[in-house]
C-alpha cells in the first residue's frame, strides 16, 4: 500500500512536468507512525519487483521489498537508519536477473571504487552568500564583464602526496587566487559523481550528487559559498546529452530501456561508449529538468555550461551511414531532442532569468541564444567555437604565412553579434596530444610567450564574454593531465610569472572599462578601424560603451616593429596609449611606448582625420580615444535665439584641442609607460602564494593549509616594470 496520499508529485513526474522530482523520488529521513526513518522511492517501470538492500540488511536483495505504486514507481519506509548508510535498489528484472542498481536521485554516493549510494540530509547548511544573489539578481550579466577561469577540481592544486584535495581545501586555495587574479566567475567541470577520474566527470553517474571525491554535499556548497562571498560566480558543467553503461548506473536500469532512447540507431553514442537520454519520454524530461534546477537552487549555482548539445541535435551526429534513420518528416535533425532543450531553457529561465544557460554547440545551428518562441533553442549563452578553432589554427601558424590566413582573424567579427557568445579557450584545447596554449604559439621560447600576449590583448578585446582554462594564465607548457596538479612551479621562472601578471592586468583592466563588456551584442559596442591589412597582419577596431566612451584597439600579429603605422581616427584629439602587451612588466621588450598623440588632418580608412602610432613587434596595443565633442543641438537654438558672443565662442572653440577624462590605466601599464628604464626582476614578487606553496607539499589538515592565493593587494611586480638583473632563465620542457 502506498504510504503517501498526496499524488500531484507522482502525476507531475509521470507527465513530464515535475521540476524537483528529487523531492518526491530518491531516499529521504522521514517519520512514520512515530518512528524515525527513511523513504525511498525509485521509478523502474518495466521491473517485476525492487528491494532495498545495504549495510543494514546485509544486502539481502529480497528482505526489504518495495510496493509499487503508479506509472512504474515503487516506495518503502525503512525504520531506523542513519546518515551515511549505503544502499542499492536490488531491481528484479523481468528476464529473472537481480540488477544492484544505484538511486539516480541519490544526493551523496560511496567514493569510487565503491558504487553504492549514501543516506544524506541536505537540510542544515547555512548560507553566507545573500548579498551576492541580491546582485546577481539586480545586474543582468548580459551587460557585465563576465571572464570565466576554467576549473578542474581534481587537478588544479594536489597534495605534497599528489592526492586530491577538499572542497574546502581547494576553496581555501582557488577564492583567493581566482579573487586576486581578477577573475568574474568560475566554471567547474562536472562535479556531478561519476566512477572514472580519466572522464573528468563527463560520464556521470549520479545527477543529484556532488562527487564524494572531494567531500560531502555541505562541503561543496561551502565552496560555492565561498566563491559568492568573494563576489565570484560560480558556473558548472552539466551533461544532459549522454550518460556511461556502468551497470550500476542508469543503463537499462530495470533490465530493459528506461533512460535511454530503445531505439538502438538513437540511443546509443559508440564513439564514446555512452547511452543517449530518451528526450521524448516524460519521466526522463521530469528528471534532467530537475537536475538542472537541483544544481541552481540547492547549491545556488549560478549557471550551466550545457555539454555536447550538438550531439543532441543531430540525428547522424558521429554516426556513419546506415547507423541512423532520418526523423518523422524525413530530416536529420533530433526533433525530441529540440523540444526538451527548448522546454528545460524556458522552464530554468523563466523561474530564474538572472541565472545562465550555456550551450556547448559547435555547429552552426541557427538561434541558440533565441528565445524558443521565436523558433530558438533558447539558451542564453552559446560558446564561439568558431572563433575558437580559427583564432587557434591561426596562432599556430608561422607569422611569416599569416598574411594568407587574415580571414582567420576577421572573419568572427562578421556573425559575433548573431548570437549571445562565450569566447573559449577550454580544456579540450589543451589536452590528447593538442599541446598547452603556450605550446601552440610558434618559433622560440620568447616569442611564444610574445604570441601569448598579444592573443590575449586580441582576445579581451573582441566582443563576447571570455573563458580561459586553468594554468594558461601562467603559460602552463605541458598539456593538461587530470592525473597530476597545474606546473605551479614554472612561477619561478620569470617569462611565467610575468605572463601571469599580464593576465592579472589585463583581467584588471577589461573590469574597469565597460567598452570591453557593456556593449558585447550588438554592432553599437563595435567598429572597424582596420580590417583588412593582411600585408603586415595587423587589425584595428574600437569597443564602446554605453556612454560613449571608446578604446582603439590595435594587433600587430608579425614580429615586425611598425614604425610609423598611421590608421584613422574616430575622433579628433590626443589619444594615449594605456596598456601595451610588449611591456617590460609583463615579460616584452619594453622598447616601445608611444607617447600621446594627436591627430592630423588627413583622411584614413574612411574617417576625416587619423594618427600615427609605432607597433611594437607582436603586441596589441590598447588607446584612450579621446572624448567626442558635442556641439548645441540645432532645436535648441530654435527655441531661444543664440548671443553673438556665444557663437563667437563656438566658433573659437571648435578650432581648440579637446579636453578629454582619461581613463584610469592598469598600473603595470602606467608604471611601464612613464618608467621603462627602471626594469627589476619581479618573478618572486608577482606571484601570488599559491605559486610558492607549490614548492612544499600541501597538508590534508586543513588548519594548518597555509592560503596559497592570498597575495598582497599590490605587489611590487604589479607597480613596477621588471628589470633584468641577470638573464632570465628559461624552464626545461
Amino acid at each position: 500500500m502506498p504510504i503517501s496520499n498526496d499524488t500531484a508529485p507522482l502525476a507531475q513526474f509521470l507527465a513530464g512536468q515535475a521540476v524537483r522530482a528529487q523531492e518526491f523520488l530518491g531516499s529521504h529521513p522521514t517519520v512514520r507512525g512515530g518512528q524515525s526513518g527513511w523513504l525511498f522511492r525509485v521509478w523502474a517501470p518495466h521491473a517485476q519487483a525492487v528491494a532495498v538492500m545495504g549495510d543494514f540488511n546485509g544486502w539481502d536483495d529480497r528482505a526489504n521489498p518495495m510496493a509499487a505504486l503508479e506509472g512504474g514507481v515503487w516506495e518503502l519506509f525503512l525504520p531506523g537508519l542513519q546518515q551515511y548508510d549505503n544502499y542499492k535498489y536490488a531491481v528484479h528484472t523481468r528476464s529473472g536477473k537481480v540488477l544492484a542498481k544505484a538511486d539516480p536521485y541519490a544526493f551523496h554516493a560511496e567514493t569510487r571504487p565503491g558504487t553504492a549510494s549514501k543516506l544524506y540530509d541536505l537540510s542544515g547548511y547555512q548560507w553566507g552568500d545573500g548579498s551576492w544573489l541580491d546582485y546577481r539578481k539586480n545586474n543582468p550579466v548580459y551587460q557585465k564583464p563576465m571572464n570565466i577561469y576554467e576549473v578542474h577540481l581534481g587537478s588544479w592544486r594536489r597534495t605534497g602526496d599528489d592526492q586530491m584535495l577538499s572542497y574546502r581545501d581547494i576553496g581555501r586555495y582557488l577564492v583567493p587566487y581566482v579573487k586576486e587574479m581578477g577573475f568574474t566567475h568560475v566554471e567547474l567541470l562536472p562535479v556531478t559523481e561519476h566512477p572514472l577520474d580519466a572522464s573528468w566527470g563527463y560520464q556521470c553517474t549520479g545527477y543529484f550528487a556532488a562527487t564524494s571525491r572531494f567531500g560531502t554535499p555541505h562541503d561543496f556548497m561551502w565552496l560555492v559559498d565561498q566563491l559568492h562571498q568573494a563576489g565570484i560566480g560560480v558556473i558548472m558543467d552539466w551533461v544532459p546529452a549522454h550518460f556511461p553503461k556502468d551497470q550500476f548506473g542508469l543503463y537499462n536500469f530495470d533490465g530493459e530501456a528506461c533512460y535511454e532512447d530503445p531505439n538502438p540507431k538513437r540511443g546509443e553514442h559508440k564513439e564514446w561508449g555512452t547511452m543517449v537520454f530518451d528526450f521524448g519520454r516524460n519521466e526522463v524530461q521530469s528528471f534532467l529538468i530537475s537536475s538542472a534546477l537541483y544544481w541552481l537552487e540547492q547549491y545556488h549555482i549560478d549557471g550551466l555550461r550545457v555539454d555536447a548539445v550538438a550531439s543532441m541535435l543531430y540525428l547522424d551526429y558521429n554516426r556513419k551511414q546506415g547507423e541512423w534513420e532520418p526523423n518523422k518528416d524525413g530530416g536529420k535533425e533530433n526533433l525530441e531532442a529540440i523540444a526538451f532543450l527548448r522546454k528545460l531553457n524556458n522552464t530554468v529561465l523563466g523561474r530564474h532569468p538572472h541565472k545562465y544557460m550555456i550551450a556547448e554547440e559547435s555547429t552552426a545551428w541557427p538561434m541558440v541564444t533565441k528565445p524558443a518562441s521565436d523558433g530558438g533553442l533558447g539558451f542564453n549563452f552559446k560558446w564561439n567555437m568558431g572563433w575558437m578553432n580559427d583564432m587557434l589554427s591561426y596562432m599556430k601558424t608561422d607569422p611569416l604565412f599569416r598574411s594568407g590566413n587574415h580571414n582567420k582573424v576577421t572573419f568572427s567579427f562578421f556573425y559575433a553579434f548573431s548570437e549571445n557568445f562565450v569566447l573559449p579557450i577550454s580544456h579540450d584545447e589543451v589536452v590528447h596530444g593538442k599541446g598547452s596554449l603556450l605550446n601552440k604559439m610558434p618559433g622560440e621560447y620568447d616569442d611564444k610567450f610574445a604570441n601569448l600576449r598579444t592573443f590575449f590583448g586580441y582576445m579581451m578585446a573582441h566582443p563576447g564574454k571570455k573563458l580561459l582554462f586553468m594554468g594558461q594564465e601562467f603559460g602552463q607548457f605541458a598539456e593538461w593531465n587530470e592525473a597530476k596538479q597545474l606546473d605551479w612551479m614554472l612561477l619561478d621562472y620569470d617569462k611565467h610569472a610575468e605572463l601571469q601578471n599580464y593576465v592579472r592586468t589585463l583581467n584588471a583592466f577589461y573590469k574597469e572599462h565597460p567598452a570591453l563588456w557593456q556593449i558585447d551584442y550588438s554592432w553599437e559596442g563595435f567598429q572597424w578601424i582596420v580590417p583588412d591589412d593582411s600585408q603586415q597582419s595587423v587589425i584595428a577596431f574600437l569597443r564602446k560603451d554605453a556612454a560613449g566612451k571608446q578604446i582603439l584597439v590595435i594587433c600587430n600579429f608579425n614580429p615586425v616593429l611598425r614604425e610609423g603605422y598611421t590608421l584613422g581616427a574616430p575622433v579628433s584629439g590626443t589619444y594615449k596609449e594605456i596598456l601595451n602587451s610588449d611591456d617590460a612588466a609583463f615579460g616584452g621588450s619594453g622598447t616601445v611606448h608611444n607617447k600621446p598623440v594627436r591627430t592630423h588632418k588627413k583622411p584614413q580608412h574612411g574617417f576625416e582625420q587619423s594618427i600615427t602610432v609605432t607597433l611594437p613587434p607582436m603586441s596589441t596595443l590598447y588607446f584612450e580615444v579621446p572624448t567626442k565633442r558635442t556641439r548645441k543641438a540645432a532645436e535648441d537654438s530654435a527655441d531661444k535665439p543664440a548671443k553673438k558672443t556665444a557663437k563667437k565662442a563656438t566658433v573659437k572653440d571648435a578650432d581648440k584641442p579637446v579636453k578629454k577624462t582619461r581613463t584610469t590605466k592598469a598600473k603595470a601599464a602606467k608604471t611601464a609607460d612613464e618608467k621603462p628604464e627602471k626594469a627589476k626582476k619581479t618573478a618572486a614578487k608577482s606571484k601570488a602564494k599559491p605559486e610558492a606553496a607549490a614548492d612544499k607539499p600541501v597538508k590534508k589538515t586543513a588548519a594548518k593549509a597555509k592560503t596559497a592565493a592570498k597575495a598582497k593587494p599590490e605587489t611590487e611586480a604589479e607597480t613596477k616594470p621588471a628589470k633584468r638583473t641577470r638573464k632570465a632563465k628559461a624552464p626545461k620542457e
